[in-house]
Order: structure tokens, then C-alpha cells, then sequence
């Protein structure tokens, strides 16, 4: 057997990870900080669903934790199971209720449901029964047709006299459906919808707005805020210059560097003609690793509408996607770019401080969200605290 000379005890996988991610922690707390003062007299919660965003759920949980959140929004109970041991004293929100066989898990981790069809609130009654007290969120649908109890049934909820005493709701939420979109006329409507629920439940905590909510001013903060994608770098409101620092950064290895000549065509379907001479660096991030097929250069329908494929970042330079995206693999038209500035090896930032998350979602004829919380399992995440 070969003896090889090498310090595997020092090996870092961030510094050897084809795909890797860096989440700026400063930048996490600030954004917070931001939107907790753009929710004025309200306070703001932190929803860190879906693995904070893809960011990791423990240590972007611990950071806003000690950066002064006290409410917290996730998904599932595994969530909120998970994040308790990172916010021992926050009030944590199961976004998906409570279904029969939870209870337990519930009770055990002291985590709120968030109770949202009629299914739920039978379940949620008889639960009571058997074990007293005990907190829950009620959501009431104001229009955007996705889950909520109907206006009507939590209004008259509200007005039974003969519901069990033990049935203590601490919040009462809903979601607005066209918040990114300041002019949209369903705002308002949702606004006065949610007023008549938040007085039919007085004295009771109101949430109405999540990120863009909040930039729609403070008629739509009530008593508790829900940021999300602001939290994260992401743009909350359509064209709006979008105020938020950037949380993460993703990069992808070059893993070759080939000369192709003009005329010869790039990747599956000769998608992608070459007019000049060319560098090509081929790096290790594919549609498997959440960069999605539809910023291909060419070959994919979106290509037809929107004519701007995706780009990275090296050495200074943006790079176009050149050809399709393929599972493991993207290809960069590096020609641009000083042969002595990148080598194989060297790094393509995909998305982060020089390639803006949401520039980079609409060359995918996406949003900012499924870039961010479709990074895959095979990044190597590192965290870091800049100013």
C-alpha cells in the first residue's frame, strides 16, 4: 500500500469543496436589525424555514437569536425541534400546524402550532381536552386562496361563547398574496379583511406582514413582523432597489480550462456556436446543485423570452454560461478574462457580493427564494462575521 506524505488531519473541506458557500453572519444580524427598525413599533420575528434559506438552520437560528429575536417561524416540528436547542427562550411557530401522532414533540419542545384548516382546529379541540392549555396561532385566509382558515369561520370562532376556555390563540396571522407589489390594489383589500380578524380577536397578537409587507409601512405591521427573504440578501419588493446586505456566496471550482476553436458548438444539444476563439472553464456545479438548467445560454425555452443567460464572477470579471447547464457541471466563457487570472482550481463565485442573488434568479426565469433554498446537499457551507 502506498504511503502518502500528506496532512490529512489539516484537511479543511471548505478549502478543497467543489460547490462551497460562505454565510456572512454580520450580515444576517444587520439585515435583521434592518427590518426589525422598518417594522417600527411592531416586533420583528425571523422565519428560517426551510433550513434558514438554505443558509442552516442552527447557526442562522443561534445568530438572530443573540442578535434579539424572540419569535421564530419555521415549517415543520423537525424545524422547530432543531432550532429550540439554538433559541432556548423564543417562541417558535410550526407553520404546518399540528397533525395527530406531533402532539408530543409539541408539548415536549414547547413549540406553537400554527393552526390553519378546519381539519386542524377539530384536532387541535380535542387535543385541548385531553391536555389543558395551551398555546396556538390561528391563520386565517384573507384572499390568497393557500392555507387559512376562511374569514368567515374564524369570525365566528371568535364570537363562540361555547369554545373551550382552554382555547387561548396568542396570535392570529395571515400572508399577503401581492405584497411585492406596492401598487397592487389586493393589498389593500387583504389589509382591511385582516383588520376586521385582528378586531374580532382583541387583545390578541396580530401578523399580517412578511418582508415585503413591511416595506408597504406600518398600516400592515400590526404587532409582529415575519422578514424573511430580507434576512438573506434577497430582494423583497419588485423594482425596488433592494436595501439588503448579502448573506451568502456561492462558488464553484474550475475543474478545466480548454481552448476551443471557433465554430466548434458547447455541451448537449450544440446549443452554443463559438464565433471566436475561446477559454472555457468548466466548473463543478450543476441543475443538481440548485443552478438551475434554465440560465443555460442557449437551448432551453426561457433563452426565447428572456435573451440573458446566467453569469459568474471571477478575477474581476463577469463570464456568461456557455451551453447548457448539465447535471454536475456548468461551463464559463472565460475568453475575456487574462489567460494569466484564472487557472484550473481557481474558484467562479455563482452568486453572492459581485453576482446579485436576485440578478442571478431572473436569468433563471426565477426568484431569489429557490436559488437560495436550492443550493443541494453537496456545498460545503462556512461561516464568517464581516464589516
Amino acid at each position: 500500500m502506498t504511503d502518502f506524505p500528506l496532512p490529512f488531519e489539516d484537511d479543511d473541506p471548505f478549502a478543497s469543496a467543489g460547490l462551497r458557500l460562505t454565510v456572512d453572519l454580520t450580515a444576517l444580524t444587520e439585515n435583521w436589525r434592518d427590518m426589525a427598525r422598518r417594522s417600527g413599533a411592531a416586533r420583528a420575528a425571523a422565519v428560517i424555514k426551510a433550513d434558514a434559506y438554505g443558509m442552516g438552520i442552527e447557526d442562522a437560528g443561534e445568530t438572530l437569536y443573540l442578535a434579539g429575536a424572540r419569535d421564530f417561524f419555521v415549517a415543520t416540528v423537525d424545524e422547530g425541534v432543531t432550532l429550540r436547542l439554538y433559541a432556548p427562550e423564543a417562541r417558535i411557530f410550526v407553520l404546518s400546524g399540528i397533525w395527530p401522532g406531533t402532539e408530543r414533540r409539541f408539548f415536549e419542545n414547547d413549540l406553537v402550532p400554527v393552526i390553519s384548516s378546519d381539519e386542524q382546529l377539530a384536532f387541535w379541540m380535542a387535543v385541548l381536552a385531553d391536555y389543558g392549555d395551551y398555546p396556538c396561532a390561528l391563520h386565517v385566509d384573507t384572499g390568497f386562496n393557500r392555507l387559512g382558515l376562511h374569514i368567515d369561520d374564524a369570525l365566528a370562532l371568535a364570537d363562540d361563547v361555547s369554545r373551550p376556555a382552554s382555547f387561548a390563540p396568542v396570535l392570529i396571522m395571515s400572508h399577503l398574496a401581492c405584497g411585492d407589489d406596492p401598487t397592487h390594489a389586493m393589498n389593500l383589500r387583504q389589509l382591511e379583511s385582516f383588520r376586521m380578524v385582528s378586531a374580532a380577536y382583541e387583545g390578541i397578537d396580530s401578523s399580517l406582514a412578511a418582508s415585503a409587507g413591511i416595506f408597504l409601512g406600518e398600516d400592515y405591521h400590526f404587532d409582529l413582523t415575519r422578514p424573511g427573504i430580507s434576512l438573506y440578501g434577497g430582494e423583497a419588493v419588485s423594482g425596488m432597489a433592494n436595501p439588503m446586505r448579502p448573506v451568502a456566496t456561492a462558488e464553484a471550482r474550475i475543474i478545466q480550462v480548454r481552448t476551443v476553436e471557433a465554430g466548434e458548438t458547447v455541451s448537449y444539444g450544440r446549443a452554443l456556436q463559438l464565433h471566436r476563439k475561446s477559454r472555457l472553464a468548466i466548473v463543478s456545479a450543476g441543475y443538481a446543485d440548485g443552478y438551475m438548467r434554465s440560465q443555460s445560454s442557449g437551448g432551453v425555452p426561457l433563452r426565447q423570452t428572456v435573451p440573458q443567460g446566467g453569469q459568474g464572477f471571477i478575477a474581476g470579471y463577469k463570464v456568461p454560461v456557455a451551453g447548457r447547464i448539465t447535471m454536475d457541471l456548468t461551463i464559463f466563457d472565460i475568453t475575456d478574462v487574462p489567460e494569466n487570472a484564472v487557472r484550473a482550481g481557481d474558484y467562479v463565485e455563482l452568486f453572492g457580493k459581485n453576482m446579485a442573488l436576485d440578478d442571478v434568479a431572473r436569468a433563471a426565469g426565477t426568484i431569489g427564494y429557490e436559488i437560495l433554498t436550492s443550493m443541494g446537499l453537496r456545498h460545503e457551507r462556512r461561516y464568517v462575521a464581516e464589516e
